[in-house]
């Protein structure tokens, strides 16, 4: 019996993290499962289907990191490639997006690659539901490519600031994605440090080119860090 939900074309794709590889499986064409229904009602478009550079550089950073025993919420997590990683490497994550269907295959992923169970849950940024304020306190909020339009933004600042601890950090891996930058820019006028730092995403990219930027946010600026805005 497949760990994976029924009727679709599915393909898996074997990605090199750290020192380990992970198997990640999910369907073959994302653009295959547009729902014109769904769309109307909110533009809602099934990006979880694709494993996106993104991801794979967001998951990359998580593998250098000790995470043992952290709280990690992904937020928007599709396939949820950064929170198997940090599963791996003795994280608690908490897997959120506003797909059911991309959560269950992101806990299949890690059912399949022999981790213990994914903690997942259902999460629209306009309208988070009490359970994940719940959930908290994390010690690291990361997502990846969650900035592609303008309202995500707007929705993603205001629910970091609301779960954020003071002592949280953000982790926020992006393809250079202009609508990214109204998130940095409220992230940090809401007092955290900044830092960012370039990665060039192996594979395929995607239309914005193979250069990931990696945006960091610390309670407390670190020590020699250098401090930039996303341009």
């Amino acid at each position: 019996m497949s760990l994976f939900p029924d009727g679709y074309d599915l393909i898996t794709e074997r990605v090199q993290i750290g020192d380990r590889e992970f198997a990640i499986t999910h369907p073959r064409a994302a653009d295959e499962l547009i729902d014109e229904d769904e769309y109307a009602h909110d533009e809602r478009l099934p990006y979880w289907a694709d494993l996106w550079p993104s991801g794979r550089i967001l998951a990359a950073e998580l593998a250098d990191r000790d995470v043992r025993g952290d709280r990690v919420l992904e937020l928007g997590a599709g396939l949820g490639l950064p929170s198997i990683v940090a599963l791996a490497r003795g994280a608690r994550p908490l897997a959120t997006d506003w797909y059911p269907i991309a959560l269950e295959f992101a806990r299949a992923n890690a059912r399949a690659a022999g981790l213990g169970p994914l903690a997942t849950m259902e999460v629209d940024w306009a309208a988070p539901p009490d359970a994940l304020r719940a959930c908290g306190p994390f010690e690291l909020i990361i997502g990846a490519d969650v900035a592609y339009e303008r309202r995500h933004a707007d929705q993603l600042a205001p629910l970091i600031r609301e779960i954020a601890s003071p002592v949280t950090e953000v982790i926020i891996a992006d393809p250079r994605r202009p609508d990214a930058n109204a998130l940095v820019g409220a992230l940090r006028d809401a007092g955290w440090a900044y830092s960012r730092t370039e990665r060039r995403a192996a594979g395929r990219p995607d239309e914005q080119g193979p250069i990931i930027y990696v945006h960091r946010f610390a309670p407390h600026p670190p020590a020699g860090s250098d401090s930039r805005t996303a341009g």
